[in-house]
């Protein structure tokens, strides 16, 4: 395996220009542009394919740590240490300006991950690390040295967490595919517990400035644990032991077209011969055995599906072709209104049962909240969910989400009191005449799509 880029030079120590605050506008809520002194990493980068970064540290300064900082989400959960993005921005210059020192003189330490555990909808439980604030702070402005050096390495089908991209273009490209390739089967991934089991050992041969927080360990039920598991880093890890190695098997064992597209640990490969589809799934097998990792029995299926997959099952007396999910969505077989293949997409069902139940113990909370105070909650929650789900075909799924939360506002309603346990529809009506919620709405269009 070849390892993170290597080098004969040592690259440049220019500063960023300008106040840290104007620097910071840039890149406080995009990805897209970088400061000046991460453009030139990225012009190096993308010069030579063989270069070694080896003093990279000097571009964490403040300005650096201050769009981490607003990178933050300010209602997220405290770490270890109790800070809140609030409490940590009364005083943020000073702490900026302290953590910075403390980052470049070896004085920083990064502190235990507190674990948490969240339900699972197979009524397991999913571990889930909270990372201090400064850490995350620290973390992001390293991540964005890091994209900036191995965003001109990492190849087209990789979706997540990088610059300019998103899950819908993840999604546009593999509905792509399979309308325009020669797609069909369809092998729908699941690494088990991806970001607890990446072997650290691994991925510090890959990138050589991260050991601290991989050592850090775990703090669970208030005693510390070591972990040499689970990493923020998981698209470069990735990047070398699937998306490279898959590119290179499929170009020199493949006998058919296959297509791969992948959004931080999820994936989904396409195939035109069933026994190019069924090497792979073994092939692939070893290969994430090698670096401790392995597929998830129950969730890692081999489909037929694609433009020709109907009239094959057809012929041998078979149903339609099976469904899979990908990125929260169901995709499903289905014919435009002149009869030919389309691929579908809905909601996924268990994804909306798990939002659903969360949203409705959020609710409560809000029971005896102003009422304007509900409506601007229930109206964001509605807007964000047809931001995501609006893709076409998708309607039906939006419009039983648009009903579910009517209902869960008027059962709220209905807790307040006594009084308001008569409230019916007609009040509720009536009610929301005046506070309205918004409607379900397409927010991709057919162009964005690509259909």
């Amino acid at each position: 395996m070849k390892p993170s880029k290597e080098t004969r030079r040592v690259e440049g120590r220019d500063q960023p220009e300008g106040s840290l605050r104007e620097e910071a506008k840039v890149r406080t809520q995009s990805r897209v542009a970088l400061p000046p002194n991460l453009e030139r990493v990225n012009a190096a980068a993308k010069q030579a394919a063989q270069t070694r970064f080896t003093a990279l540290l000097h571009h964490v300064d403040e300005a650096a740590l201050y769009r981490a900082f607003r990178r933050q989400k300010r209602q997220a959960s405290a770490g270890v240490d109790g800070i809140t993005v609030a409490k940590y921005e009364e005083r943020l210059t000073d702490n900026l300006r302290d953590l910075c020192e403390r980052v470049h003189t070896g004085r920083y330490r990064p502190q235990p991950v507190r674990r948490v555990y969240i339900p699972k909808a197979d009524g397991g439980k999913r571990p889930l690390g909270v990372p201090a604030l400064e850490d995350k702070i620290v973390q992001g402005a390293v991540a964005e040295v890091l994209s900036a050096v191995y965003e001109a390495d990492i190849l087209g089908f990789s979706y997540g967490f990088r610059p300019g991209r998103s899950p819908h273009m993840a999604l546009d490209a593999l509905h792509t595919a399979i309308m325009s390739r020669r797609v069909n089967w369809v092998l729908d991934a699941d690494i088990r517990s991806f970001f607890d089991s990446v072997d650290h050992e691994w991925l510090l041969r890959m990138v050589a400035y991260i050991g601290l927080w991989l050592r850090a360990g775990v703090l669970e039920s208030g005693e510390k644990q070591e972990t040499d598991r689970g990493t923020p880093l998981a698209n470069i890890f990735l990047h070398y032991i699937l998306d490279l190695w898959a590119h290179q098997w499929r170009r020199r064992h493949a006998h058919g077209c296959v297509v791969i597209v992948r959004y931080a640990d999820d994936f989904v490969m396409g195939f035109e011969k069933k026994a190019d589809a069924e090497e792979m799934l073994l092939v692939l097998k070893a290969r994430l055995a090698g670096f401790g990792l392995t597929l998830h029995e129950d969730k890692t299926r081999l489909i037929e599906f694609g433009r020709f997959a109907a009239l094959s099952r057809q012929r041998r007396g078979e149903r339609r072709p099976e469904t899979f999910a990908f990125l929260g969505f169901t995709h499903y077989f289905g014919r435009t209104r002149d009869g030919r293949f389309i691929v579908k997409h809905k909601t996924e069902g268990k994804r909306l049962t798990r939002k659903l139940t969360a949203l409705r113990q959020d609710a409560w909370r809000l029971m005896h909240a102003p009422m304007a105070a509900q409506h601007r909650w229930f109206a964001a929650v509605l807007r964000g969910h047809y931001g995501y789900y609006g893709r076409p075909h998708n309607y039906p799924a939006l419009n039983g989400f648009h009903r579910q939360m009517r209902r869960i506002w008027l059962r709220c309603l209905r807790r307040r009191s006594q009084k308001s346990r008569r409230m019916g529809w007609s009040e509720f009506e009536t009610l929301t005449a005046r506070f309205p919620l918004p409607t379900p709405r397409i927010t991709r269009t057919w162009a964005q799509a690509r259909i």
